[in-house]
């Protein structure tokens, strides 16, 4: 099961450097998890939690 702390060092590790928004985790979440290193279970979590602290998708059309 993979956390948001789990995902925030993730993030860190790949990239090089600390989310500089819940609108970038978010598109790093939906990335991991169309890679299949989520579970869709976790993703749903992880998804509602940074969206209800409005984050918004790149993937979303405004």
């Amino acid at each position: 099961m993979i956390l948001l702390n789990d995902l925030i060092l993730s993030y860190e590790q790949d990239r090089n450097q600390h989310p500089d928004s819940p609108d970038a985790l978010l598109d790093y979440c939906q990335q991991k998890y169309i890679y299949g290193e989520i579970e869709v279970g976790n993703y749903r979590k992880i998804y509602q939690y940074l969206h209800s602290q409005g984050a918004t998708s790149s993937h979303e059309i405004t």
